[in-house]
This record gives C-alpha cells, structure tokens and sequence, in this order.
C-alpha cells in the first residue's frame, strides 16, 4: 500500500536531491559542473567633433551608450568628445590609423582627403534634409560614399547620416544688406561653402567650433556659420553676435554621419553588426528631428535674447547660387571621376525629389 510513511520518503528524497544539485552536486570524477566560457568582452572608441555642449556630440554618446546597453555589455563603446583624443576633424584619420574604431564627424571636415567629401556635407545648393537622408539611405549615396574612401579601412552605411535642419547662414556683427558687405567680411566658414564665399570677396578661415566664440569675443572673425539653430542656441551664441541671417542656400541642411573601422565592424558577430546599424540609424534620425523641433523655439529665444533676425537679402543667395554653379561644374571637370559621378546622383535625386512635392 502506498502509505503516508512511504510518501513522506519519497518527498524527503526529492529534497535530498533538489539540495545536492544546487549545492553543486554532479556524476563527474571532481564533483563539478561544467562551466560555459565568458563571453569576450569587445571595446570600442569613438569620438564627436563638437565640445560636450553641442548636441552631436550628445547624441553621438547617446548612441554610444546605447549600443553597449543593447549589447548586453558584449561590445562597449565609449564615447569621447571632440578633441579629447585626436585633434578635432581629424577623427576618420583616427579611425584608419586604429586609435578610434567609431567617429561622429561632418563628411566635410576630410576635403584634403576626398574633394568629393564636400558633396555629402553643408553645401550650396545641395539637398535639404529628408532628400539628403533618403537619396543616402535608398538613393545610393552610402555606396557612394564608400566608393569615394576607397582603401581607407573606414566604411559607413544606410543610415549612418543624420540631415539635420538648415544651417545659419551667418551670426555676424555687421550688417549684411548687399552683396557689398560680404566683399572682405572675415568669416568662419567651412567646406565647399567657404570656398565659394572667398570666391565671393569674403576672407573665409577654418577654425574648430568649440574656438568660434572665442574668436568673436577676440575680434578675430566678423561673422561665422556653424550648425542650426537650435543648436547656435546652445553655444550661447547670442552672446558674441547681434545679428543672426536666416537662408537655406549656403546649407539646406548640416549632415553628419557615423563612421566605422572597417575590419573592427566585419570581425563583429552578426548580431553585434545589426545592434550597431540599428542604433546609429536610431540616434541620427532622432538627432534631426530633436533639432527640427527645438529650431522652432531657438528662434524665438534668440529674439527674445535681443538678436535681430533677418533673412539673407536676395542678391547675396543669387550671387551665391551663381558661384556654386560654376564651382560644381569647375569641380567635375577637373576632379576623379567619383566626385561628378556623386553630384550628378545628387542632382538627378534634387530633380525628382522637387518634382514630386
């Protein structure tokens, strides 16, 4: 009969047993359950291009900080800011040279490198920001991009790009109210854009953003460009400047985009790659419409700041439209083949873009 007694056996059985494994128990020689080997843990660097106050840089942590959560820890990626590691602009060379293995930068910052960086980046006359992201992601221009870097072990991908809104045209001290004004004007102005605008009479120099304010309280520079907006308003930039000139012709929009060590990526898992284009494809659209939105309120702040707001007189954007035409077609004349093969892409996209709104 199955009685309380032998019930009461078998439970005590049971509990012997649940015990005895949990304390460790096994049928093997040493008494030892085998262990599964730690997982590796992978570490990256990367850095922004901007001082801590700028949004891209605080979006560029952010996606750092976000791969390593989604991770698990597998890969960590720690975010540096802008200058604390390389030189400023100087991050794809960081990235070929092994000392970083993720960047945040302006495709802009690497003229000496590839003419053709200035195409994908604050140009006159280039594409506004949904375009400009759109043409990168589906229209191309990642493939592009990386045809352009060639042999450097540095790669991007659908995604990596974040438009952003219409740069500033220029804070300035003086007033621009012809094309007389921009004739001499000390500016900071980078890229193809500066290029163009020296064409123009204006004495354009390069100087890295976390320096612009200074060099305004210093006398140095008349006036400058720097980012959108809502993030000029960040920088306090109110504080160094009186007058704020409105135009999407110098910079429909402001472009960044994430790069990576080519051979860091490839040696990734799968998973570890999907989690990395996932995030960065997260971070940068949200960084484009963080700025979109907070664009809209910078304004008012700066008028409220007492800044005076002015859209750029139309002779200054014709003459600029005017010298970047014939920049462009100077350019694919002259430059590799990858620079025109680049802007007639772009180009043919504008075309069709605009065709269809």
């Amino acid at each position: 009969m199955f009685t309380r007694k032998k019930m009461g056996l078998i439970l005590v059985m049971l509990i012997s047993a649940a015990l005895f494994i949990s304390c460790g128990g096994s049928d093997d020689a040493e008494g030892e359950t085998a262990q599964a080997a730690p997982v590796e843990k992978i570490v990256w660097k990367s850095s922004g291009h901007g001082p801590a106050t700028d949004p891209s840089q605080i979006y560029h942590d952010k996606c750092c900080n976000a791969i390593t959560l989604a991770s698990g820890g597998r890969l960590e990626v720690q975010p540096f800011v802008g200058g604390s590691i390389v030189p400023e602009y100087k991050e794809v060379d960081a990235i070929q040279e092994g000392v970083l293995q993720m960047c945040y930068t302006c495709p802009m910052y690497n003229l000496d490198k590839w003419p053709a960086a200035g195409l994908i980046s604050s140009r006159p006359g280039g594409l506004p920001g949904e375009a400009l992201r759109t043409w990168f992601n589906y229209g191309g221009g990642a493939d592009l991009m990386n045809k352009m870097m060639g042999d450097y072990n540095v790669m991007t991908f659908p995604g990596a790009l974040s438009p952003l809104p219409a740069e500033v045209f220029f804070h300035s001290k003086v007033k621009l109210e012809s094309l007389a004004d921009i004739k001499g004007l000390k500016a900071r102005c980078m890229g193809d854009g500066g290029e163009i605008l020296k064409r123009m009479g204006a004495a354009t120099v390069i100087i890295p953003g976390g320096e612009v304010y200074e060099a305004m309280q210093r006398n140095t520079i008349d006036a400058f460009e720097y980012s959108t907006i809502a993030t000029n308003w960040k920088m306090h930039f109110n504080e160094v400047a009186p007058y704020m000139y409105l135009s999407p012709a110098r910079a429909p929009s402001d472009p960044q985009v994430f790069f990576v060590n080519k051979e860091a990526f490839n040696a990734l898992p799968e998973d570890l790659q999907e989690i990395v284009r996932a995030e960065i494809d997260r971070w940068s659209q949200a960084q484009h419409e963080y700025l979109v939105y907070e664009s809209v309120k910078a304004i008012e702040e700066f008028k409220k700041a007492g800044i005076e707001v002015y859209k750029v007189p139309k002779e200054i954007e014709d003459a600029l439209n005017a010298a970047a035409d014939a920049f462009y077609a100077e350019k694919s004349a002259k430059e590799d083949p990858i620079f025109a093969e680049i802007y007639n892409s772009m180009k043919a996209y504008g075309q069709a873009y605009t065709a269809s709104n």
